[in-house]
This record gives structure tokens, sequence and C-alpha cells, in this order.
């Protein structure tokens, strides 16, 4: 009998994505949708990007090297110079989105069966490239009471095993809006140097920062070069999820050799996603500053008015643009499929995103969901005003 793999049938469901077709089927039905469920930002992608892309004048749609265009990474340095990260353009490979970095990087430093430490809730997705490449997940809880601060260094240490390669951190947090502090990247600096582990960071919400102290990357500290590895991606910060392009970024020089050969089996990233990405490096200032006051506006907004619901705990995160809210249902995954197939508030409903799904240990956060704050300030207060009857409705059943 034909079957598919072990690890094929062992990787979950998308709790971003799998509702998907009760959605469809809802819009069908002329029920419109508030998507709460997805980080696609409804912010305009900068001018100069599709001016780049429109403009393109070529006879031939070459490939381009495989750890991305020279040019643009020679941008790249410059980009991350201005972030106080130093790089050489031989230290930046450019991949398929971040999703490729992450698995190229997962792929490059463990073999079966070895161990990943992740603070959780986390992107789901990791869960994902993990089993692919045939790793461990060693999630270490954090919770909503105390605004899913990172835990001590000794709650990492006690997880640490011969099998462990890496600690990975997403910084700012998706899906909880967590930011990590200089002096708690500079502990788990400590913490890798001494094991000879890999720290790897998400980076790519680094523009979305909310407090004075802004963020700070482990490419800033020094003494872990050859531990650090920072993944990051265009598509949030510049609005152009489409584009998928990323990178894996590292000053170790036998992990890039190593993603280069990963990178060179999948021969190049999209070569006009990257003439689009180089353009958006020259997006100004301007931009972000607006952008970063939208979504300040949007945050206080949505905590605000989820507040407002009896029974509802919220944190009010400080990256991002994303936050888990626990809501007085029986089950959160439940009650987000029965939003889309039996409710409507006169004719409108929202999506959301299951937060089990952003977890490794089973059977937690049952009534946990994500919301995305992507969706303009007037749609936020009609959304949560939906959710509040929605959660009337379904206890009354």
């Amino acid at each position: 009998m034909l079957r598919v793999s072990n690890k094929g049938r062992a990787i979950p469901e998308s709790p971003i994505r799998k509702l998907v077709p009760y959605a469809e089927a809802a819009k069908k039905r002329g029920i419109e949708i508030f998507h709460l469920n997805i980080g696609q930002p409804d912010i305009k992608t900068p001018k100069v990007a599709l001016d780049a892309v429109r403009n393109i004048d070529m006879e031939v749609l070459e490939y381009s090297t495989s750890n991305g265009s020279e040019q643009y990474r020679n941008k790249l340095v410059d980009y991350y110079k201005k972030h106080n990260i130093n790089l050489k353009n031989d230290e930046i490979l450019v991949t398929t989105g971040g999703s490729e970095a992450l698995y190229f990087t997962i792929a490059s430093i463990t073999d079966p069966q070895d161990e990943i430490i992740i603070p959780e809730p986390f992107y789901a997705n990791y869960t994902s490239f993990s089993i692919a490449a045939g790793v461990h997940v060693v999630p270490i809880n954090t919770s909503i009471d105390n605004g899913f601060a990172l835990p001590k260094v000794d709650e990492f240490e006690a997880l640490i095993t011969p099998r462990t390669r890496a600690i990975l951190i997403c910084n700012p947090g998706n899906p909880t809006g967590t930011l990590y502090s200089k002096e708690e990247i500079k502990q788990l600096k400590k913490l890798v140097v001494k094991y000879n582990l890999f720290l790897i960071a998400d980076e790519v919400y680094r523009e979305f920062v909310y407090t004075d102290e802004g963020h700070y990357s482990i490419m800033e500290e020094k003494g872990m070069d050859m531990n650090a590895i920072m993944i990051d991606s265009t598509s949030k910060r510049y609005s152009m999820c489409g584009a998928r392009v990323g990178c894996v970024v590292s000053r170790n020089p036998e992990l890039i050799s190593t993603v280069m050969k990963m990178a060179q089996s999948r021969l190049c990233p999209p070569t006009i996603a990257q003439i689009a990405a180089e353009a958006a490096l020259e997006t100004p200032q301007s931009y972000f500053d607006e952008v970063r006051e939208e979504y300040i506006e949007r945050r206080n907004i949505l905590v605000e008015e989820l507040r407002k619901i009896e029974g509802v705990q919220v944190v009010k995160p400080n990256g991002a643009f994303y936050c888990l809210a626990d809501l007085p249902v029986d089950n959160a995954d439940k009650f987000a499929k029965w939003l889309l197939e039996s409710y409507s508030n006169n004719g409108q409903t929202v999506m959301v995103a299951p937060g089990s799904g952003f977890y490794s240990t089973p059977n937690i956060a049952l009534s946990q969901v994500r919301i995305a704050y992507v969706l303009k300030k007037e749609k936020l207060i009609r959304a949560v005003a939906i959710l509040k009857d929605a959660i009337e409705k379904y206890n009354a059943q």
C-alpha cells in the first residue's frame, strides 16, 4: 500500500491557513470576513519597489547567483550598517523568503534526532521546518500571565542535552509581539557560548518596535560570531509578502558555505523579486516612521477594545503586529471554525488563528487566539465588536 512519509504526516496544518476553506465557503454565501488571522499588512508597498518591477528592461530573465545578487547583498550591507550591524556581503545569503532561510539554517546545523530549544508560543512553521529536517523541537513555555517574558537562563540550561544544537528565538515575537531586551540577548549569548550552541534569531519584525529602547540584534552582540545566525525578510518590512525574498546572515563561514550548497540545489532566489527588494532599500525613513505610528495606534485600539470584553486576557505587545488573546471560550479551534461556518453579524464575521497551533506542547492554550492588527482602525473596532457578540452567542448555545 502506498503511503506518504511519517514526517510528512507529522507536519501540522498551519493554524493561520487551515481554516481558509471555511472562509472561502463563507464568502460564497455572501459573508464579509475581517481577516485577523494572517499577517498580511494593508500598508502600501513602497512605490520605489513596485516601480522597479514595472520598469524592468531586460530581454532575458536570467538566474541570479545562488547566494543572491551581489549588488543586492552590497546594499543589504549598507542597510544593516544603519542598524549598527557590520557585515561583509559574503556573510549574507539571499533566500526565497524568510521561510527558506529558516529551513536551510535548521537543516544545515542539525542531524536527525537533534534538538532545538524554542520559547513557546512560536511561529508555527518552526515546527514544520524542524519535522522536515528530522529535528525535535524542545519547547520552553512562556505565559500570558507575565507577558510571555523570556524564561530565565537556568530554565534553558535545564533543557540542554548532548543532542541540543541551537536555541531559536523570534525578536520581536510572532505570535506574541514580545520584544527581548539587550540584557536578555546577552544572557542567551553566555549560554550558547558556554555550551557551543547556535543562537538563531528570527528578526523579520525589526522595524516594528514600539518602545524607546528599540531593537537589539544578536548580530550587534560581540563574542559570538560563530554562534549567531540571523533570519531576515522583506515581507513585513516593506509590506511585500508576495515577493518572497529573505536572507540568512552569519559571520560563521562554515555555516554560510553549508547553506550555500542547499541554495545551489534550488538554483537561485527569484530574480524579479530581488530587483524589487533592492529598490525597496531606497525607501525613506519617513515611511517606517509613519508605519510605526499607524501600528501603535492600531495596537492601542485593539488592546483597549479587547479588554472591554468580559473574560478576555490580552498583553499589550511591544513589537511586531500580533497579540495573543485568551478568550472565554471552551476551545478556540472549535470557536474559530464556528465563526466561519455558523455565525454572522449583519452579514459579517471575523477570522482568527487558533493559538494552540503556535505551541509545541499539546493541550495547552486551548482558548487562545492570535490576532493580527493589520486592518485599518475603524475595521479593527468593528471586528472586535463582532468578536464580542460572537463570544456571547457561542457561549449561549
